[in-house]
């Protein structure tokens, strides 16, 4: 078994003992890792071999970062089963893939560590083991069939065993604390939540099973704009004539953007790590799982810890979704995270859903000089926005040569001889193909439910069961415990989460706060970026309200223009009968950072009298927002239609 070492804390690594293939025994010390808290000596707390190591000597490294990685070795199995049921165990798949050959059938006796499956995934074949002896009680799948993780595979009968030798079983330590607050999951929810608390006089316990900082820090909204900001430096090499400069040579280097978008990661991780141990917060490496509304147990590499908690926060985000297609499972396909540590940048690439993700990829890409072409099911890509955004990020995407097919359904993924992909699709009832190197699947993510113990814990569902049901002060239909985030399935936005993460803590320290969804700013980074606020035109129309829409386009912007950017504009929605903002949107250059200006007005409901009576400064393109908001008051002073 493939056991995973990590790091304890935030530290430098300093010299590694042993090499790839080396076999270790239990305690061996195997790196030193330099802290600010003095040395600590990384050991084997186990015998096995030495599968790969993850760091090198001098590099930083966060808590729960993987340093190595070691084959246990198994004791042998000297038990024998006694005829005496004790529950069905679900045999699950570690990960998307192909179902092998299946080796037992209803009914077979099974031993710990037989065989049971083979899988066939993109990183090559694996075994699917029996973890326990029983009888099969039902095989779930066919050979050939394609399953995701986490689908089951087995059921399996398991029962008592005794132990002919009568040698101990080893078992874990448990250790028992306290706190006031649990926080499962260390994300921009957990974290946030976890300070907060702290901040407020609590006592924390903060449980993650990766790296802090969750999906958003480590594989999602900041490594990704690291590569945006890089794709425009390399836009503005090629446009640097138009500034009277001359630029001889230049080119992509992609381990170096890859390098580069790490390190910023960890400086970020570490400043985390650095906060979680200035406000006393106890911080837990591994997976916790709700035993009780008081109780969240959490299994670290040496031991349990049972936290014994007055009140309990999930905060566990979420997870890709895969898009059930035969070939989904093949080399070339990447997902949002993998593509992240790409070092070689393919001559083609397909993006799977024309969602912000994939959206936001193609736009990278396609300025590092890849073919991209983006596969959307839907009508439009990035269907959430009104139509007249929707347009201008096209028309932004046709001069990058970013081939978008919309209306189109993916029916597989084929390898080839030669380690390319061809994807598949039916548009209007026709099939097309595309041949290329890489494939990106980002049809979405769900939440992350999966071993935290809620059905025990009677946690209830949205109503489509696809998130933790929530009340306005975040709290499930468990009082004292409350869940914030992607898990809840409500806005899957960073930002969000945090205020979420506040909000709860506040009601758990005795205020009482609730959450407001009138005006979360969403940003995405294409190219031009895209910012909106508040309501849609597609929104007032259903809701049959009175609106004044009105527009400025980026093209009468001085600063812009001295920027070199002068496509978008900005439409400002003004509710008639109040004479406020609504709602609001910016396609164009440093939209992501003017929707919160915007955002402000909103949420404390200000008139566009108030707006237009601010003084803005000159010349920045935060000037569009006045001149958006004069074009329902009377009228734009810099732009006539």
């Amino acid at each position: 078994m493939i056991m995973e070492i990590k790091s304890p804390r935030l530290g430098i690594i300093g010299k590694i003992n042993i090499k790839v293939g080396d076999k270790v025994e239990a305690g061996q010390e195997l790196m030193s890792l330099e802290t600010k808290k003095g040395n600590a000596g990384i050991k084997a707390q186990f015998d096995g071999v030495v599968e790969s190591i993850e760091v090198e000597e001098g590099v930083q490294v966060t808590a729960a970062q993987v340093l190595l990685k070691i084959d246990k070795i198994e004791e042998e199995n000297t038990t024998e089963v006694e005829e005496e049921k004790v529950e069905v165990i679900l045999v699950k798949s570690p990960r998307l893939g192909t179902v092998g050959k299946i080796n037992v059938k209803a009914g077979d006796k099974i031993d710990v560590g037989q065989e049971l499956i083979a899988l066939e995934t993109k990183k090559g074949n694996a075994v699917v083991k029996a973890q326990s002896a029983g009888i099969i009680e039902s095989i779930e799948v066919e050979e050939g069939a394609q399953v995701k993780a986490a689908d089951v595979l087995v059921k399996i009968t398991q029962f008592k065993e005794k132990n002919t030798r009568n040698s101990e079983e080893k078992v874990k330590p448990v250790e028992k604390i306290e706190s006031d607050i649990t926080i499962v999951g260390g994300g921009p929810g957990g974290y946030v939540a976890a300070i907060k608390a702290a901040k407020m006089g609590a006592k924390v316990v903060l449980i993650e099973k990766e790296s802090l900082g969750g999906t958003c820090l480590n594989w999602g909204c900041i490594p990704t704009k690291a590569l945006v900001r890089s794709a425009e430096v390399y836009d503005s090499l090629k446009e640097a004539e138009e500034f009277g400069l001359s630029v001889k040579e230049y080119s992509v280097d992609m381990e170096k953007v890859i390098n580069r978008k790490s390190s910023i990661v960890s400086k970020l991780v570490g400043g985390i790590q650095y906060l979680i141990e200035k406000n006393s917060i106890k911080l837990i490496s591994g997976n916790g799982k709700l035993v009780d509304k008081n109780t969240v147990k959490a299994e670290t590499e040496d031991k349990i810890i049972e936290v014994n908690s007055k009140n309990i926060i999930l905060a566990t985000g979420s997870e890709t979704v895969y898009l059930p297609i035969p070939g989904a499972n093949s080399k070339g396909v990447l997902t949002s995270k993998e593509i992240l540590d790409m070092k070689k940048l393919p001559k083609k690439l397909a993006v799977i859903g024309g969602g912000v993700i994939g959206m936001e990829f193609a736009f990278i890409y396609a300025s590092f000089g890849v073919e991209v072409y983006v596969v959307e099911y839907l009508d439009n890509v990035l269907q959430m926005l009104d139509q007249d955004i929707i347009d201008e990020i096209k028309a932004a995407a046709e001069k990058k040569e970013i081939k978008l097919y919309t209306g189109s359904r993916v029916e597989e993924i084929i390898d080839t001889e030669d380690d390319k992909c061809i994807v598949r699709f039916t548009k209007g009832g026709e099939s097309k193909y595309i041949s290329v190197d890489k494939v990106l699947m980002s049809v979405g993510r769900k939440p992350y439910l999966e071993g935290l113990g809620i059905e025990e814990a009677g946690i209830e569902l949205n109503d489509n069961k696809r998130g933790i049901k929530v009340n306005s002060k975040m709290q499930t239909n468990i009082n004292n415990i409350y869940a914030i985030g992607d898990v809840t399935n409500i806005i899957q936005l960073a930002h969000v989460a945090s205020h979420q993460g506040i909000v709860a803590v506040e009601n758990i320290m005795g205020h009482d706060v609730k959450m407001d969804y009138s005006a979360v700013p969403s940003a995405i980074f294409t190219h031009p970026e895209i910012a909106t606020v508040g309501l849609t035109e597609k929104d007032v129309k259903s809701k049959g309200m009175d609106v004044e829409v009105g527009k400025f386009p980026y093209a009468a912007n001085g600063k812009a223009l001295t920027m070199g950017d002068e496509r978008g504009f900005i439409k400002v929605i003004k509710d008639k009968a109040s004479n406020k903002v609504v709602g609001a949107g910016i396609v164009g250059i440093n939209s992501a950072d003017l929707i919160s200006p915007l955002t402000l007005a909103i949420r404390n409901g200000l008139t566009t009298k108030q707006i237009v009576e601010t003084i803005f400064a000159h010349p920045t393109t935060a000037e569009v927002i006045h001149e958006g908001v004069l074009s329902v008051e009377g009228g734009a002073l810099h732009f006539a239609e």
